[in-house]
């Protein structure tokens, strides 16, 4: 059995309201507090330039120009970076998934 609704108009609002969560988020921002996008971004290049110190090391020790502990050091950098992008891509992914398997 269907009730009626008491207040139709209010209804549609609510449901108009709801429909426009998340248009918005890319431009919302906390006063002092970086968005997620430029969390996000500075991230990616973050992770960028630790690949990029471990394979110029690892170019280095081949010609000489770096010691050991240096190479060893910046190549466990960059493989903790690779491993932790991937965790975070994978998590990404399952976030997605769940929420595309949400009812409507």
């Amino acid at each position: 059995m269907v009730d009626k609704i008491a207040n139709p108009a209010a209804a549609a609002n609510a449901y108009a309201n709801i429909a426009k969560i998340g248009t918005n988020a890319p431009t919302e921002k906390v006063a002092g507090q970086p968005s997620f996008m430029d969390v996000l971004k500075t991230s990616v290049v973050d992770s960028i330039a630790t690949m990029k110190r471990g394979e110029d090391m690892s170019a280095k020790a081949v010609t000489g120009q770096a010691s050991l502990p240096e190479v060893v050091q910046a190549v466990n950098a960059a493989e903790l970076t690779l491993s932790t992008v991937v965790a975070v891509r994978d998590r990404l992914i399952n976030a997605y998934q769940e929420i595309m398997r949400m009812p409507i």
